[in-house]
């Protein structure tokens, strides 16, 4: 079973997305996390850019975003320590890297 082997990886695949792609280019459990982390990534500095565009209500949110980055951040690491393949709340059903 590939995910228990890869399980590390995948979870470490969201604070470097690339990794996987070093480490276990095969292993479509892996790849399908490190597809999560590079989405989360994107995610994170789009919003943040498109907020700091707006003035005073766009600011206020920027001060939020963080939290929610933080809390996609840990069901991603959460779903592959649990060997899971759960999509990311609202971005996790892109895919970017096969």
């Amino acid at each position: 079973m590939n995910e228990e082997k890869n399980k590390g990886i995948a979870a470490l695949s969201y604070l470097i997305f690339f990794l996987p792609l070093l480490v276990c280019k095969d292993d479509e459990f892996a790849m399908y996390h490190a597809n999560q982390g590079l989405l989360l990534l994107i995610f994170g500095f789009g919003i943040s850019f498109v907020l700091g565009l707006i003035p005073i209500l766009g600011w206020i949110l920027l001060i939020f975003f963080p939290i929610v980055s933080l809390v996609f951040f840990i069901m991603g690491v959460m779903n592959a320590l649990k060997s899971e393949k759960k999509p990311l709340p609202i971005i996790g059903g892109i895919t970017i890297l096969k």
